[in-house]
């Protein structure tokens, strides 16, 4: 019996709220399972009407001296920053400091001729085609636990010869892009971004708790720690010693964020043309229409119109929410590195606003129709790998009788488990749908992936003849001048295998005649006189890269 109460007196002190409100039984449901002094978790914060209805610390802020999470605690809230940085170019673009219109040569003179054809608001709505720093650093072989610094990633960007496509031509997510905007800022405003922004924005907005964090050894007060699962179900301290921002770096806390949601709606500060063109969205040059504005998705939600961003790195996750016709917001900082932040906002939405949601005629033309299979399929004929785009697939295997998913872009693994028909989720998630279809000789050729509302369709790899390719073709020493790195790759018993440098070598697969998908991308070889001369790797938010035969 006194166990017991200990248990519930330490659930009550990990449990921080403020206010109450009729759907919290149903909302604090969903995060039941981090609510315990041993597991990091979240914190969440409800916005209505400019009332702060709701916050809530879900788990650990710091597990080393049990500290719980709080609508206080301080968060690492990754690329959900970046509507700030957005925020920051808009105010000089208001002041005439700037121009939206203005190219990226102006400001970098030593990137190479594409970047004249570049503008600022291309920048802001990642039409840039500015390959992404973070991919480059990952195919250099430095990881999120390495350390570089902004002269570092401005040296890698200037040497990319080429682009991922021509500016405006696509949407492409880049890191890079807002990157480049923190430097703008530098170089406009004459001082940091960091400095730049508290002055104009957290100052005036009086978000004390918020700041762009460009000095990993500044002691932060409040702040949650970032984790990740590990191995023996307990978790390992996952944060970061990198000091870029711009597209990332901010910290804040649920009662901070409540302050930038208010000026949404209140232009004392903050002025109507402002917000205006914070989520103006962008357009290709064919003149279609893109979701993102500037550091803002814009979107519907059940036929609701949402303005949100979500954010993911090292040990954190963050979903920022705002249905504005509703003035309903849904805040979400997570200090777990395997948060879908993103499907847990909506689910908090879902109870919020179920009696509000919306069907628009275009939405249920659209909305993928519920699938009732004539017959459920077996392993058998689910099994193989389905390519999601050149390079990126999902691999399904059967492993201690159950089906099991291997990402290869990051080589995660994990089971998944059937809910119903031919539809499969991870056993105790509900943000992250798997569902085949379209039996073809005994083989199902379609995957449907839904991710927090949103849908990817992953096609069946087919079957490549590989009688008349020979391996050796492919082994030696391959130089890229734009990543200044070599990859090496070598065949050990008809195995091809690719490293990047002195990394550990991992296995290629044969994707078509002279195309192979390495643990890094997609390499398509090309040939001089029927010999391999080099290649180019595509790999993910990096296109076109080129290696040559050494």
């Amino acid at each position: 019996m006194k166990k017991h109460i200990l248990l519930i007196i330490l659930l009550a002190i990990t449990a921080h709220t403020s206010g109450q409100i009729k759907e919290s039984t149903a909302i604090d449901s969903i995060f039941a399972e981090w609510n315990t002094n041993d597991s990091p978790g979240a914190a969440l914060g409800i916005i209505k009407e400019g009332e702060l209805i709701y916050a809530k610390g879900y788990g650990m802020a710091n597990l080393e001296y049990t500290i719980p999470n709080s609508a206080n605690s301080v968060f690492r809230i990754a690329s959900t920053s970046k509507q700030f940085t957005a925020a920051c170019i808009v105010l000089l673009a208001e002041k005439g400091k700037l121009s939206l219109d203005d190219n990226l040569k102006k400001y970098f003179p030593k990137f190479p001729a594409y970047a004249e054809k570049i503008t600022i608001k291309q920048l802001l709505n990642h039409t840039s085609g500015v390959r992404d720093y973070l991919q480059l650093a990952y195919l250099k072989g430095i990881g999120n636990d390495d350390h570089y610094v902004d002269d570092d990633i401005m040296n890698w960007l200037v040497r990319q010869e080429d682009l991922n496509f021509e500016p405006g031509e696509e949407f492409l997510y880049s890191n890079s892009g807002y990157w480049l905007l923190g430097q703008i800022v530098q170089q406009v405003s004459g001082e940091s971004m960091a400095a730049f922004a508290k002055k104009v924005l957290f100052d005036p907005l009086e978000m004390g708790d918020t700041h762009f964090h460009n000095d990993h050894t500044q002691i932060v007060k409040k702040r949650a720690s970032g984790y990740m699962p590990s191995a023996n179900n307990g978790y390992r301290i996952s944060m970061t010693t990198l000091d870029m921002i711009g597209d990332g770096g901010i910290f804040t806390t649920i009662n901070d964020i409540k302050k930038w949601d208010d000026a949404f709606y209140s232009s004392s500060i903050l002025s109507k043309s402002f917000w205006k063109m914070m989520t103006q969205q962008g357009s290709l040059n064919n003149g279609e229409s893109i979701d993102y504005a500037a550091g803002l998705f814009i979107d519907t939600y059940k036929g609701l119109k949402t303005i949100r961003h979500g954010g993911a790195f090292v040990g954190f996750r963050a979903e920022l929410l705002r249905f504005p016709d509703q003035k309903l917001t849904v805040a979400l900082f997570a200090n777990r590195g395997d948060a879908n932040a993103s499907g847990l906002a909506n689910r908090v939405a879902d109870i919020l606003l179920k009696d509000q949601f919306i069907e628009t005629i275009e939405e249920a033309n659209t909305k993928p129709k519920v699938e009732v299979p004539k017959e459920e399929f077996t392993f058998d004929q689910i099994i193989g790998t389905y390519e999601i785009e050149a390079g990126v697939s999902l691999s399904l295997s059967i492993k201690n009788d159950s089906l099991n998913v291997l990402q290869n872009w990051n080589k995660s693994s994990y089971a998944i488990a059937k809910t119903t028909g031919n539809t499969y989720e991870i056993p105790g998630t509900k943000d992250l749908d798997f569902t085949f279809s379209n039996l073809e000789e005994s083989q199902t050729q379609t995957l449907k992936v839904v991710q927090g509302g949103r849908e990817t369709i992953a096609k069946r790899k087919k079957e490549v003849d590989t009688s008349g390719i020979d391996l050796n073709d492919y082994v030696g020493r391959y130089y890229s001048k734009e990543l200044n790195v070599t990859y090496i790759f070598a065949l050990k018993d008809e195995v091809l295998s690719a490293k990047i440098e002195d990394g550990e070598a991992e296995a290629c697969t044969i994707s078509d005649i002279d195309k192979f998908s390495l643990p890094f991308g997609l390499a398509r070889f090309q040939r001089t006189n029927d010999l391999v001369a080099g290649f180019e790797l595509d790999s993910g938010r990096v296109k076109n890269l080129k290696f040559q035969k050494q």
